[in-house]
This record gives structure tokens, sequence and C-alpha cells, in this order.
């Protein structure tokens, strides 16, 4: 007789404790739905919308946002762009992190607190100070083209900012030196954890360098991989403040730093003012997030090895 009311006690107990659980994460829970699951569904119904902001009118097309996604010139430029940003950024300085983690990771290298903390700096630092910083360097008459013409490895200087074939290039470079410190230190974070009977084991078994970090290091770093990549794949596809400062918010020049962040926000607050249009690119670049997020994610593939 005893039992039934033991569990009656412990089935009380669980809903108050879920109640309190409920209590505790109300806020996040009304913070999530007003600005994340409401604004998406005002997106949505924006984008089928000619909305002009200023007049504060709203005026149904049906689909017509969505056509025009078909055969929009600009748009199917900074597609490009992106893309081409996203696919050269996100491997390299996710194999840059990860090598520089695995090199901390030595326990034989001196000053590795002083190196990582000098080296997690740009990380602290604001993109917009960054980009200032980096169009200084790459300047017509800066210190990059400076120190090549010293080296006799350019004959004229390089017009790294205005030059078509050059400025998407800089801010990639910007981009990889500025975000490779926080995936190292996520990377270095986890090596932590990886027992150093595994690579004893290996010792033995008479595998070198190279061997213990293919099929110890690397499998082991799996699931951190997959964070690092989809992490970087967001942030490439949402780059805007870089673009926006190079070009002086044009995309230029002759739309080489045109993004699909930057086109958003030209077709809602520039002068298009086309904020239902706006809408519909918004959300077609979320799709297209989600879906590349979705295949790296099945490429990488696996939960790493197991250690226990």
């Amino acid at each position: 007789m005893e039992i039934p009311k033991l569990k009656q006690k412990m089935s009380k107990r669980n809903r108050q404790e879920a109640l309190q659980g409920y209590v505790f994460i109300a806020p996040a829970l009304v913070i999530i739905l007003v600005f994340f699951v409401l604004s998406i569904l005002f997106s949505v119904y924006l984008s089928f919308n000619n909305v002009n902001m200023i007049a504060h009118t709203y005026e149904w097309n049906n689909f017509k946002n969505w056509s025009n996604l078909f055969s929009d010139k600009q748009l199917i430029r900074a597609l490009q762009n992106t893309s081409f940003f996203a696919l050269i950024v996100v491997p390299v300085q996710t194999l840059v992190a990860l090598v520089i983690a695995y090199i901390l990771a030595n326990k034989g290298i001196k000053f590795k607190k002083v190196f990582r903390l000098v080296y997690f700096l740009p990380t602290l630092t604001s993109s917009a100070a960054l980009t200032m910083i980096f169009m200084f360097l790459f300047n017509l008459h800066g210190p990059i083209n400076s120190l090549l013409l010293d080296m006799q490895a350019i004959h004229a200087p390089i017009n790294f900012i205005n030059d078509t074939n050059w400025t998407l290039k800089v801010i990639m470079v910007m981009n990889i030196w500025s975000t490779v410190p926080y995936f190292m230190t996520i990377y270095l974070a986890s090596l932590v954890d990886l027992p150093d009977s595994l690579y004893e084991a290996a010792e033995i078994d008479g595998a070198n360098v190279m061997q213990k970090f293919r099929y110890i290091t690397v499998p082991h770093l799996r699931p951190i991989t997959t964070f690092v990549l989809l992490t970087g794949i967001i942030g490439t596809f949402q780059m805007l403040d870089q673009a926006y400062i190079f070009s002086n918010g044009s995309g230029g020049p002759a739309n080489s730093t045109l993004t699909v962040a930057l086109l958003i926000y030209q077709y809602a607050f520039g002068q298009n003012n086309q904020m239902g249009y706006a809408a519909a690119i918004a959300i077609l670049l979320a799709v297209i997030i989600f879906v590349v997020s979705r295949i790296a994610e099945r490429l990488n593939g696996g939960n790493g090895i197991e250690t226990n």
C-alpha cells in the first residue's frame, strides 16, 4: 500500500519541479517568441507585400517579390560573391585553426599562454576597426605595397582596395585572420580532453606525427569540426560590415564586394526602399544557409572516436 502513495508523491514532486523549470525559462521563451518566431513570421508576411517604410504602407502583391528573385542580376552576382567567399574562407579558417591548436597542444612548446593571448587579440577587436586597419595596410601607398615593392615582388603598386580582382580577396584574408583565433581556442579546449594514452598506444604501434594527427586527433575533433564548419558557414553567408566599409555601402568596385547580406541592406534601408523584396531575399538566404549547413554536417559526418 505504501508503493502507490510513494509513486503519487514522486509524481507530484516531478510536476512541481517541471513547473519551476518552466517558470525559470519563461523569460527566455518570451524573448525567443517575440524576437525570433514572430520576427520570422512577420518577415514572411512582408515578403508578399510592397512595403513603404517611410509611409508605413503595405500592399499585397502575391508572389511578385519571389518571382523577381530569379531575374535579379544583382542578386545572382551577390550569390556568386558570397558562395565564393564561403567556399574559400570556411575550409581555410577551419584547417588553419586546427593546425595551430594542434601545435599549441604540444607540451614541448614554450610560452604557449603568451602566444594564445596575443593571437586571440584580433577576436576581441571590433570588425569595423579591423576593416579600417586592413584598408590602411592594403592601401595603394600602404605598408603591404611598400613591402612588395622593396622585395621586388611587384613592379608597380597594386590597387587592392579598388581593383575588382583583389578587393574581395583582401576581405577574405582579413576574415580568416580575425576568425582563426576563436576557432583555434575551441579546438584547443577539446584537445585538452584527449587522453594521452591514445597517442602513447599509437607510438607503440609505430605511428608518426602525421598518422597520429590523421587517425586520432581529427576523428576525435569531428564534432568540434562540425560546430566550426556550421559557425563559419553562417558567418560567411551573413558577411556585411566588412563589405559595407570597403565599398562605402555600394558593393563596389563593379559589384565585386556585393554580398547577399549587403544587398538585403541596400533594398531594405537604401534608396530602393523595398523592404518586402528585401524580406524575400533574407528568407532565401536563410534557406540557403540551412541547406549548405546540413550538407556540410553530413559530409563531415560521425561523432568522433570513443575515448572512454
